[in-house]
């Protein structure tokens, strides 16, 4: 993999080439940023084929056109799923998560949790993530050669996650493979089963068709059945302890779902934050050095290194009527993707959006969605574990460099890196 800079404008790619289903397209670190620059440009409202089953998917690239659709969900559901795999009712119907509801319900799934995500209870947070953070970064650094992902970018928010649900630290590697293994299902170094392969459609009823889902489960029903009339404060106790304000009571199924939710939101997108976050760093150098001289410009920071990591490239509505968007008539049922990655880098709201700025202002990504009833949960927490991760770190290195080639995860919809190997003099 190369190790230039990538903040110059990519050379446009032809349109006919483009392939945003080509799961090989997107291992790389710069064919993706090519496409989309190419469809912003030229299609932005892009019929993109599938092969079979799949039927195909218009992909949303312009930054307004994401926020429109995303802030629709009457007429681009959410209840038809969030990826591009397409399901029958009897599949919905199972693997039906907060994720993939809309409406009322959403809201009633949404609130059971929303008090332990505001910015007001993550800031409790605070202490307890210092902490976190230097003991993450005592066992990484004294190494000096190391992979920055699994000593650092996998360590650190997995342990947060940990924390929250009430679980020992032994459990955290488990958890972290969970995560890999059921996001990870187009790539062969995760996957059990690859999603494209015919062995899938056994798990066709689970989740990411991985069958780590079903280990998943049965690890959230046993800390359900502990916690179940208890007084905890942990996320299980609450989830298990509380009806939704809508009066209808989780079923099975649904806590199975809600949990698999938290255990993987909580584990893959702020370590691939976090891992783009240093590889940017390493490769703007100066950049590096501004943070360093003058930790105060940190939070606003974290909003470009949010807009710069784009840990997930799309999520999918499906429209719920006939109707037209960028002058293409989008027809009931058709698959409608909000490529989030494509729309922090449009060059109608952010300028220059190829260069990698720590001092940029007023950063109007939209990395967690933006103004939309399926706005992350997360983000207060994800700020502020990037926010000290890298306040933390900064001081205590004199210098860090990639000691190899970087690995990215083979997935259109996850942009993850697999293996940073970096090597650190320390200050």
């Amino acid at each position: 993999m190369s190790t230039t800079k990538v903040s110059a404008v990519p050379e446009p790619m032809p349109l006919d080439e483009v392939d945003l289903a080509d799961n090989d397209r997107f291992t790389d670190g710069e064919t993706p940023w090519r496409m989309f620059h190419t469809l912003r440009a030229d299609d932005p409202v892009h019929w993109q084929p599938e092969p079979e089953p799949n039927s195909g998917f218009w992909a949303l690239t312009r930054h307004a056109d994401i926020v429109a659709v995303d802030r629709d969900p009457e007429t681009f559901t959410s209840s038809r799923f969030t990826n591009l795999e397409e399901v029958d009712d009897s599949q919905i119907a199972i693997r039906r998560s907060m994720l993939e509801t809309d409406g009322m319900r959403h809201v009633a799934l949404r609130r059971l949790l929303q008090k332990q995500f505001t910015p007001r209870a993550i800031a409790d947070y605070g202490t307890f993530l210092r902490g976190l953070t230097a003991r993450t970064l005592d066992n990484a650094l004294h190494k000096g050669t190391f992979d920055f992902v699994h000593e650092v970018s996998a360590d650190f928010p997995i342990n947060v996650l940990a924390r929250m649900l009430d679980v020992p630290d032994s459990d955290t590697e488990k958890l972290i493979d969970w995560g890999n293994r059921i996001i990870g299902n187009t790539d062969p170094d995760y996957a059990d089963v690859l999603l494209e392969s015919a062995e899938s459609e056994q798990y066709r009823d689970l989740p990411f068709r991985s069958p780590a889902s079903l280990e998943v489960f049965a690890y959230g029903r046993e800390l359900a059945e502990k916690r179940r009339g208890g007084d905890g404060t942990d996320l299980v106790s609450r989830l298990v302890n509380q009806t939704p304000s809508d009066g209808v009571p989780l079923s099975q199924r649904d806590f199975d779902n809600y949990f698999l939710l938290l255990v993987v939101a909580g584990n893959e997108t702020t370590r691939h934050a976090i891992s783009h976050t240093m590889l940017a760093l390493m490769q703007h150098p100066e950049q590096m050095a501004r943070l360093r001289d003058d930790l105060a410009l940190m939070p606003d920071a974290v909003e470009e290194f949010l807009r710069w990591a784009s840990p997930v490239y799309h999520f999918r509505r499906t429209a719920t009527r006939d109707t037209e968007l960028g002058g293409k008539r989008i027809r009931e049922g058709d698959k409608v993707v909000l490529w989030f990655a494509s729309g922090n880098r449009d060059e109608a709201v952010f300028e220059d959006p190829y260069r990698f700025d720590v001092t940029r202002k007023q950063v109007d990504h939209v990395t967690f969605g933006k103004g939309g009833p399926h706005f992350c949960l997360g983000n207060a927490l994800a700020r502020l574990e990037m926010r000290i991760m890298f306040e933390e770190l900064l001081p205590r290195i004199a210098d860090i460099k990639l000691a190899g080639p970087v690995s990215r995860v083979r997935s259109n919809f996850v942009n993850g890196i697999k293996e940073l190997p970096v090597t650190v003099t320390l200050a």
